[in-house]
């Protein structure tokens, strides 16, 4: 990457040009006839913004379509001079990452397995990451254009500079990471960017309200109200995984124990516990159990079964208080179809009626989501909305 390039003035839009670029970036190559009629703007008006957006190689001319009359009309995309963005998942189990331009054309993705899971975010976590980076940043090609942004999806409460930082443990993901220099960068929670990546992409499009609930080492739910992703004050708006548990007589209630009770770990120690001998070896991970339980297996069926009721019950309660009427359920574990008929029964028998869905966007709802806000940064740098 050239910094100089990155650092270069942006050149100063008019409306119609700004309308223009971002329709190219949401709605992918398109023609001026249809954009003009979109975005109800003359022909001179279209040719002068196609024109003052070829300048600095915003967009660029990828061929011609030819209409229904017989007549030809020039189709354009985004271009390589507004660059590409980097989105990094950095997960408890997989480090994650895509790089694509702003249209999220893919120019080149990763998958790291991390060698042991990781419950809290640590310096193991920043050191995959940076290696990850730093190998998607050698791979690079002229024709990418500038780097614009880089999003941090991480698997902690993410608040803003004026906020408790320290308590979040965000920071943890630099201490052996450096992001580029003079580049954007968005930091956001793991699960607000998979209930992202499910609004625009995913089981939640075209909803107006749902939770996206994730299942899997840990569990955590991600809130949209309104259209709006609600993080809260301490960034904790869906951190399920805090709730105290459990409420019985004799007992006292502990923070976090409804995520250490669902996580994977304890679920499969319970699985294990209580596997009868007639039935062959235990299984040794949740994608062994749900494999066995697809074939039938009796007894990975009952364990399933259980963990549904479990999950609908959790559910069932993030439901009497925000009533989404919408829950998309995601992760390694909570992604399986074969959890969503009990899930869905116990969160309605215990709550309000509410519809349970699978994801539609499976291990990559994270990555998609962070994605998609690093984009929205990019934007904001290109057409100068910065804050």
């Amino acid at each position: 990457m050239d910094q100089n390039e990155t650092d270069a003035p942006k050149p100063a839009l008019t409306g119609s040009a700004r309308a223009v670029f971002r329709q190219l970036v949401e709605g992918g190559p398109s023609t001026r006839p249809h954009i003009g009629s979109s975005l109800s703007l003359s022909r001179p008006t279209m040719s002068a913004a196609i024109a003052e957006l070829e300048r600095p190689q915003y967009v660029e001319m990828i061929g011609a379509v030819r209409g229904a009359l017989g007549r030809s009309a020039a189709q354009y995309r985004v271009g390589s001079g507004a660059g590409h963005v980097i989105a990094v998942d950095a997960g408890s189990t997989h480090v994650r990452l895509r790089v694509s331009t702003l249209d999220r054309r893919l120019l080149t993705s990763r998958v790291l397995r991390l060698p042991v899971s990781q419950i809290s975010m640590n310096e193991e976590v920043s050191r995959a990451v940076a290696a990850e980076v730093a190998a998607a940043q050698a791979a690079m090609r002229p024709s990418w254009g500038p780097l614009r942004a880089m999003g941090l999806a991480l698997p902690t409460r993410v608040v803003g500079p004026t906020g408790d930082v320290a308590s979040t443990r965000q920071e943890i993901v630099f201490s052996a990471f450096t992001p580029p220099p003079g580049v954007a960068l968005v930091l956001e929670n793991n699960v607000n960017c998979a209930a992202v990546a499910e609004q625009h992409y995913g089981a939640a499009r075209g909803a107006q309200s749902f939770a996206y609930v994730q299942v899997g080492l840990k569990i955590g739910m991600g809130l949209v109200l309104g259209e709006q992703l609600v993080r809260g004050r301490n960034g904790a708006a869906g951190e399920i995984g805090h709730l105290s548990f459990p409420f019985a007589p004799g007992a006292s209630p502990q923070p976090g124990e409804a995520e250490h009770y669902l996580g994977t770990e304890a679920f499969m120690a319970r699985v294990r516990a209580d596997w009868p001998e007639a039935a062959g070896d235990a299984p040794a991970d949740t994608a062994e159990l749900l494999a066995i339980a697809g074939s039938g297996h009796v007894e990975a069926l009952r364990h399933v079964a259980r963990h549904a009721l479990d999950i609908g019950a959790v559910i069932a309660t993030c439901v009497s208080v925000v009533d989404p009427g919408l829950v998309v359920l995601g992760g390694g574990l909570g992604a399986s179809p074969l959890l969503l008929p009990g899930v869905a029964e116990a969160a309605n028998r215990l709550s309000y009626p509410v519809e349970i869905r699978n994801t539609l966007l499976g291990a990559d709802a994270t990555v998609l989501g962070i994605e998609r806000l690093a984009i929205e940064a990019a934007m904001a740098v290109l057409l100068g909305d910065e804050a």
